[in-house]
């Protein structure tokens, strides 16, 4: 929970400054600290940032006795989490002892993935990581890194099954929509993709997993103009406030992150459009299951 803390109060204090009209660089200063340092702060990233400072910069922003508790309030909120996930060992994150397996956009994510409470994948080329065998994630990571060491692959495969302990937590729910053409993809053997295809028709029957397909003969959706996106959603804060909805973009070489308004309701059409064409749950286990006799044909 302290990603969701951490970036409430962000987005707080973010709101309280460009209200006051200070810039990022101009804040910085005043507490005597970089620009990137304080942008980290309101994107709530674990920075070295004291509670004195945070009082600078209320000072700084002139902001009303109301306004003032209720940011310090939020702050204790911060503070209070990092010391209870330093107490359990959790205040690193479970994927610190894997960093040189991953690109450096990905933490935030598995920062934001381990804080969410619903997670909603729409795939179109492969099966989405948190219901990957491990024999499929071998397969990929070979593809991805060529020549990669056993050892790291299957440090690889630590990192994976590790984040799919989430799936285990009833608190935390997986909706996937995926095109017909996950399943019909090859990164790996028939074997392996048999067993793939076996294992997304029982994690399925979770009462917190939905996997849904959208098959070839579907007519025209809005599903194929957008592309493999996941978007993850959190729980409200004690305190009330709301912490946005984030729609995640993965690319070759970097990600993107939208929390905007107005482009998450789009995706969020988007994930009603292919609701709205897919199969059912019992359907695409159906389907699910007929690859993969097909595969082991």
């Amino acid at each position: 929970m302290s990603t969701v803390s951490r970036r409430a109060f962000g987005k707080f204090l973010r709101e309280i400054r460009e209200g006051a009209k200070v810039s990022g660089l101009s804040a910085g200063l005043h507490i005597e600290t970089s620009k990137q340092t304080l942008l980290r702060l309101e994107d709530g990233i674990s920075t070295k940032i004291a509670t004195a400072q945070i009082g600078q910069l209320l000072d700084l922003y002139k902001v009303a006795p109301e306004v003032r508790t209720e940011a310090l309030r939020l702050w204790g909120e911060v503070r209070e989490q990092a010391k209870q996930d330093k107490l359990q060992g959790n205040s690193k994150g479970f994927w610190q002892p894997y960093a040189d397996q991953f690109a450096s956009h990905f933490p935030h994510y598995l920062r934001l993935e381990a804080a969410a409470n619903c997670l909603i994948a729409h795939q179109l080329v492969l099966v989405p990581g948190l219901l990957q065998t491990a024999d499929y994630r071998r397969a990929l990571a070979r593809l991805e890194v060529p020549g990669l060491s056993a050892v790291n692959v299957e440090r690889r495969i630590e990192l994976a099954e590790q984040r799919q302990v989430r799936l285990t937590d009833s608190g935390f729910r997986t909706d996937v929509l995926l095109s017909e053409a996950v399943l019909r993809h090859r990164p790996c053997t028939p074997a392996v993709m048999a067993v793939q295809m076996r294992w997304l028709a029982e994690v399925g029957n979770r009462d917190n997993v939905s996997v849904r397909v959208v098959p070839f003969a579907t007519g025209p959706h809005q599903g194929l103009a957008i592309q493999s996106f996941h978007m993850l959603e959190f729980p409200r804060l004690d305190s009330g406030l709301d912490e946005p909805t984030v729609v995640y973009l993965e690319g070759a070489i970097g990600a993107l992150y939208h929390e905007q308004a107005d482009v998450v309701a789009r995706y969020q059409q988007a994930i009603s459009a292919l609701r709205a064409v897919a199969l059912s749950e019992d359907g695409t286990r159906d389907l699910v299951l007929r690859v993969a006799k097909e595969y082991e044909a």
